[in-house]
């Protein structure tokens, strides 16, 4: 049978994995848009025409 103190470190492993996730996919989402407006300047601010 598992401790109580196990079940709370499960927990708290769990939720420190959020913020971590969150840092990744704002770090994907900002080097994406920094390629895209290398390779194709302008397309982001103005509509195609």
């Amino acid at each position: 049978m598992q401790k109580k103190g196990d079940n709370q470190n499960y927990l708290l492993r769990y939720l420190s994995l959020g913020p971590v996730l969150l840092f990744a996919w704002l770090s994907f989402t900002a080097v994406l848009l920094i390629v895209f407006n290398y390779l194709y300047p302008d397309l982001l601010f103005h509509p195609l025409p």
